[in-house]
């Protein structure tokens, strides 16, 4: 046996799941094939290894078809992006049409995807709907709209229906402008951010409006969400350096949703549309939050600026709704 853990695999990292030689080494030397840190080896290659350490993993479980919290190891290649190591579980035999998550299996869920000819589709087995891939075809679109971004720190409200005036007008807000504001803009990071948090930036988009805050949570705060959303919905996003992409919904002047994680995995009991969005939409949260609120972006100015407006929010309690 590996010395460390009794299943074998102590020390193992994610990288080192692309290291075919190792991962065989350790399996001959008695790592356990079906245990993995309370998960399972074969979904973590799935996700993050390499086809030839996929295919001697799937070679050695009892079922390649196991699950893991709700879900089979060829839907962990399919969300993460590899579909090198779902072809290589499909080899396998890995099941393509077996409903999991949202009754989407991960055959059906790949047609909406990056890769819609990755498997053939046997004769009886449902396609997308036409409402599906407007969806997905929308989602891949916006996806490319906005590119790679940086929007570590960046605080966003998503509004449906209503431009930048309308939101300036909803929050009372006053424009900013002068040398302070340059300054700010130049190097958020310089002040406190207490100093700085009214400062937020607004700009139309085809679908609603964007609130930005490049630096700052204040787009998300529920004082500001309920303002915007009367009559409407709007998703927000602290894109938090030290917790990661935190969502909420905002409908009507309420607040419907509080710490989601948008550009993550769906939860298990998670809706078909809310399957769809995810795979999407993964590890892009912002896209994520617009299509949310139906926005349709054709660049990612809206959130990276510079805005239309920046203007400042005049002092009261934004964490009461």
């Amino acid at each position: 046996m590996v010395a460390g853990r009794v299943d074998g695999w102590a020390g193992v990292s994610w990288e080192d799941w692309r290291d075919y030689d190792g991962i065989r080494r350790r399996l001959d030397q008695g790592a356990d094939p079906e245990a993995w840190s309370g998960g399972r080896p074969l979904h973590r290659a799935a996700g993050f290894g390499s086809p030839e350490v996929v295919a001697e993993l799937a070679g050695r479980v009892v079922d390649v078809d196991a699950l893991e919290n709700g879900t089979t190891a060829l839907w962990e290649a399919l969300f993460t992006g590899r579909p090198d190591n779902a072809r290589a579980l499909a080899a396998a035999g890995a099941d393509l049409w077996r409903p999991q998550i949202g009754g989407w299996s991960p055959g059906r869920l790949s047609l909406a995807g990056p890769t819609p000819d990755l498997f053939a589709v046997p004769e009886g087995e449902r396609t997308l709907t036409e409402a599906e891939r407007a969806v997905a075809k929308e989602g891949g679109r916006l996806v490319a709209a906005l590119g790679s971004i940086d929007y570590d720190g960046t605080g966003l409200a998503c509004v449906a229906g209503i431009d930048a005036e309308e939101a300036i007008r909803r929050l009372e807000a006053t424009p900013a402008e002068g040398e302070e504001l340059d300054e700010l803009i130049e190097d958020p990071y310089a002040y406190d951010m207490d100093e700085t948090l009214q400062i937020i930036g607004v700009t139309t988009v085809p679908g609603g409006c964007v609130v930005t805050q490049p630096w700052g949570y204040a787009p998300q705060m529920p004082g500001v969400l309920s303002r915007l959303s009367i009559g409407t919905v709007c998703y927000g996003l602290y894109a938090n350096p030290k917790s990661g992409n935190q969502g909420s919904i905002a409908r009507d002047g309420v607040i419907e949703a509080w710490d989601l994680h948008p550009g993550g995995a769906p939860d298990l009991d998670a809706t078909p549309g809310e399957v769809l969005a995810a795979y999407l939409f993964q590890s892009s949260a912002v896209a994520y939050s617009c299509s949310y609120a139906g926005l349709r972006p054709t660049d990612a100015r809206a959130v990276v600026g510079p805005p239309d407006l920046w203007v400042e929010l005049p002092e009261r309690d934004y964490w009461s709704s």
